[in-house]
């Protein structure tokens, strides 16, 4: 079934590691065979990737990207998600997820299921910024009663 992409003025795009950018009005755009497709809206630099979980999507991107080099990249990816899950052991079901379609040679669809986990992260790094800042609000409560 052929994939149908519109393209907004101005927008790049990477299919099969060809960068293409739309320099007209929208576009629309219609593929007929299988092909490595990501928008730049989907595209982390190696710059944006200085998370953990950014760097799973980042080794996970590369591989879909440059099929050439995927069996590096894999083992990276490998590397990355085992480290996160491990640290992060609640996002077990998500890695799992994400090792399925990479099993199953699915990389878009296991890019897309690596969002999960990138919110995973921002989440957890959220609850954890919050219980730190009541920590530092309780310490610094119990400082003052101690000086009262």
């Amino acid at each position: 079934m052929p994939l149908k992409l519109d393209i907004k003025a101005g927008e790049k795009l990477v299919i099969n590691g060809a960068v293409l950018e739309n320099v007209g009005g929208n576009a629309k755009l219609l593929i007929h065979n299988e092909s490595a497709i990501i928008r730049e809206k989907e595209i982390l630099s190696q710059g944006e990737s200085n998370t953990p979980a950014a760097r799973v999507y980042f080794a996970l991107q590369c591989a879909y990207m440059f099929p050439r080099h995927e069996e590096e990249y894999l083992k990276t990816f490998r590397e990355f998600l085992n480290d996160y899950v491990t640290a992060a052991p609640s996002a077990k079901p998500i890695g799992d997820e994400i090792s399925k379609f990479v099993e199953e040679a699915k990389l878009y669809r296991a890019l897309k299921a690596t969002q999960k986990l990138i919110r995973h992260e921002a989440d957890t790094f959220s609850d954890f910024a919050d219980k730190l800042e009541a920590a530092e609000i309780a310490e610094r409560m119990d400082s003052a009663n101690e000086n009262s």
